[in-house]
């Protein structure tokens, strides 16, 4: 029962970009009295899926963006589904380690994509000054934004493409690493 609540308000929360008021939970669990809310409302926040904040509005926690991992499927030849619910998972967790210096960027070309990133996708970048050779990188070569593979032999450092129609960039005057690239999003 509380994970139909919990649809209604991903429903809202998707299409308002805020939680709804108590008021408006009223219609859309199709209640008579706020006293009703007030039980959903409390079975939630005592499973943590919402919590309130300093002014005791509702905010959604961690588990409420939570997606079911149902498990494995091959990519090979088929095999019976598995259906049952094995744990949940959260994307923002999964994809981004320190929320603090992430950042997401979304792809304007096609130099990476033999490294499977296509103009269009989302890329997840992690704010840094440092890279390691064959790290996928945001850097600014000689004023200009770019990524691709960091490189670097020795003193002699360089940007590779993922793509045999581009050539490697050598820096004329500067080279600085900016970010490194931890995901790629893709929606079909």
């Amino acid at each position: 029962m509380e994970t139909d609540y919990k649809k209604i308000l991903l429903t809202f929360y998707d299409r308002e970009k805020r939680m709804p008021t108590y008021s408006e939970m009223l219609s859309l669990f199709g209640f008579k009295s706020k006293n009703a809310v007030n039980r959903i409302v409390q079975k939630l926040l005592d499973a943590g899926i919402v919590a309130k904040d300093q002014l005791g509005r509702l905010i959604p926690t961690a588990s409420f963006t939570e997606v079911p991992l149902l498990g494995l499927v091959k990519a090979g030849f088929p095999s019976e589904a598995d259906t049952l619910v094995e744990t949940t998972i959260n994307l923002d967790n999964f994809l981004i380690q320190k929320k603090e210096s992430t950042f997401i960027l979304e792809v304007d070309g096609d130099s990476m994509i033999e490294a499977h990133i296509a103009d269009g996708d989302m890329v997840i970048a992690e704010r840094t000054e440092h890279a390691r050779d064959g790290q996928i990188v945001i850097a600014e070569v000689d004023g200009e934004f770019t990524m691709k593979y960091f490189r670097k032999e020795g003193d002699k450092m360089w940007l590779e493409p993922a793509n045999k129609h581009f050539k490697p960039i050598y820096p004329e005057r500067s080279l600085n690493i900016k970010a490194i690239v931890k995901g790629v999003v893709r929606k079909y």
